[in-house]
């Protein structure tokens, strides 16, 4: 069994500033979403996951609320530019407007077809960069 590796993921986070810009999601705080690329995971469904901070653990070590999205580096690195893309909109669709730590559910709006609807508006605002 190999053991759980974690490291910085700056092509992650470059990825997903990009993304959260042209899609004009304000209210996640960049500064406070970190990025790590893991290896070894015996996940066997998952390509990222995203973890929160929550409110006991803000107040008893009084920070503020923060975000890491983890790519599960053998199956995310393996996947196609627009599936890497797909899967960073996913993840930051857990994000609420309220940026304070906690989770959007996938029930009615994590899905497949709000992940897709979201891919076009970003595809849609990079050919109207490029028109300019």
């Amino acid at each position: 069994m190999m053991n759980l590796i974690y490291s910085d993921a700056p092509d992650v986070k470059k990825s997903l500033e990009e993304i959260a810009t042209h899609l004009s999601m304000s209210h996640v705080n960049l500064a406070r979403v970190h990025c790590r690329r893991s290896r070894g995971s015996t996940a066997r469904r998952v390509v990222a996951r995203i973890h929160g901070f929550g409110k006991i653990w803000q107040s008893a070590l009084g920070l503020a609320p923060c975000y890491v999205i983890e790519v599960i580096s053998e199956k995310f690195d393996a996947l196609s530019l627009e599936e890497k893309e797909k899967t960073l909109i996913h993840e930051l669709l857990h994000i609420p407007k309220s940026f304070a730590g906690g989770f959007r559910p996938h029930k009615g709006r994590v899905t497949r077809s709000s992940v897709e609807k979201l891919y076009k508006a970003l595809l849609h605002e990079r050919q109207e960069k490029i028109s300019l």
